[in-house]
């Protein structure tokens, strides 16, 4: 095998190979040796046919098969001693001349071709030690608490339709359409056909809720409010917006008394007890979102302490993965990037960074893994697994066969937990200093989440 580089810029690589006519006919007996002992010919005992007759017989087509073998083994032993790893499958242009093809395919000509890759960059891991991490600490308010049973309360009890002269009073669940505009602009999230709402919850920014109390249901009216300074969409935070809101239904909570009696039904001792789980409950989330908070301080530091081309090629096709999944969303809502307040260019770009950052960020992971010896075992994957079923009620025996038939979409569980292991060890690792913040404070770190990719959903 002959090898000579035609091409080597930054991560390119272009090779010009010639395999000689002696390997590809040496190989070619082979073949055709294998085919020997199965070949089926009239005249001939099975095993027993000559060699010539084989080569008349099979020849061409058993030659064609050698071929892609021959530059499958010759391409990969290449790229083995210059020591570099292809970052996707290399491709082969072989020479267009039918004449020089059909020369080779009889043994009477060597065969040459190029090959062209992008390699694996190599990746020098920063000092984990030097990460400084600010970890999130979230004290529950015992009001916190209170409003939460309460909401537990009125959602077991449920609810009644107050009818046609349904009023709107605090505490009754209401379903609304509403319009925003900020200086008479649209603005994204800002717009909904039918959104459900507890009066009194909280749920929607400050201001809003009060200004229903009193509306009939099919009644409009102009909401005025003004976004929080603190608000977690910094385009929208302290800006004055108006809502075009109709109510479409008021229902009522049924009546029933927060009582022991009450927590019994949910199978708990007493209201006490019930006040304990929604509050360990409540902890159980906050501890969520504050790894998630933490996870992110830590990407973001690997993505700052590591700065080395990627292969575009990995990033086109991230790039892709998201670029469809962002055009679905689009259309299946039937909004344009203009509702969203931008470009379908200025949209493309953005999905490129973060296409580049998730490539250059999985090789970091995947490096930090290796040096460490950072594996997920059978038990974590089959845990994956469990979780993910669990997500789809009364669906779980079709979405437990989909990962059955496809071992693609078992294997990309890991990726995941891989990652995560990864970021608990940098953790481990890094220099962690407690941050109280409130509940509204950790909501708005995680809404900031750049990574703003439309969810892939399977099933």
């Amino acid at each position: 095998m002959q090898v000579t580089e035609t091409l080597n810029e930054g991560l390119k690589r272009k090779l010009s190979m010639v395999i000689p006519a002696a390997e590809l006919s040496q190989r070619l007996d082979a073949r055709l040796e294998e085919l020997k002992g199965t070949a089926n010919i009239k005249g001939f005992r099975p095993g027993k046919v000559p060699m010539a007759h084989m080569k008349k017989m099979y020849g061409r087509s058993a030659m064609s098969e050698v071929l892609s073998d021959a530059i499958n083994a010759n391409v990969s032993k290449a790229l083995d001693e210059r020591s570099e790893r292809a970052a996707a499958q290399p491709k082969v242009d072989l020479p267009e001349d039918q004449e020089v093809i059909n020369k080779v395919l009889d043994g009477a000509a060597d065969l040459s071709f190029e090959v062209t890759y992008e390699v694996l960059p190599p990746v020098a891991l920063m000092d984990f030690k030097g990460i400084a991490i600010d970890k999130p600490v979230v004290e529950i308010a015992e009001d916190e608490i209170d409003a939460e049973v309460k909401r537990v309360f009125a959602q077991q009890t449920g609810y009644t339709d107050k009818g046609d002269e349904g009023v709107v009073e605090t505490g009754d669940r209401l379903g609304l359409s509403f319009k925003g505009t900020i200086d008479g602009e649209a603005f994204a999230g800002g717009t909904s056909d039918h959104a459900h709402l507890v009066v009194g919850s909280g749920e929607f920014i400050p201001g809003f809720e009060e200004q229903l109390v009193g509306m009939k249901k099919g009644e409009t009216k102009t909401v005025k409010v003004t976004f929080p300074a603190d608000y977690a969409q910094d385009n929208l935070a302290g800006k004055n917006a108006e809502f075009e809101t109709s109510i479409l239904h008021v229902d009522g909570p049924n009546t029933g008394e927060l009582n022991d009696d009450f927590a019994k039904q949910l199978g708990l001792e007493n209201v006490a007890a019930l006040r304990d789980a929604v509050k360990d409950q409540m902890r159980a989330a906050l501890d969520s979102m504050g790894r998630q908070a933490v996870k992110r301080q830590i990407l973001d530091a690997l993505d700052d302490g590591h700065k080395f081309d990627v292969p575009g090629q990995l990033v086109e096709a991230e790039f892709n993965t998201i670029w469809q999944r962002v055009q679905h969303e689009v259309q299946s809502h039937g909004r344009s990037f203009e509702d969203e307040g931008t470009t379908e260019e200025a949209a493309r770009e953005q999905y490129n960074k973060i296409a580049e950052r998730r490539v250059r960020l999985g090789l970091v992971v995947a490096e930090i893994g290796n040096t460490n010896k950072i594996e997920v075992t059978e038990e974590e994957h089959q845990q994956a697994l469990i979780a993910e079923v669990r997500r789809f009620q009364g669906q779980e025996q079709q979405v437990y066969d989909y990962y059955r038939k496809n071992p693609q979409a078992l294997a990309a569980l890991r990726a995941p937990v891989f990652e995560n292991k990864v970021v608990d060890f940098i953790a481990a690792e890094a220099k962690q200093t407690e941050k109280p913040m409130t509940r509204a404070e950790l909501s708005k770190i995680i809404a900031a989440d750049e990574d703003e990719v439309p969810e892939e959903h399977h099933h």
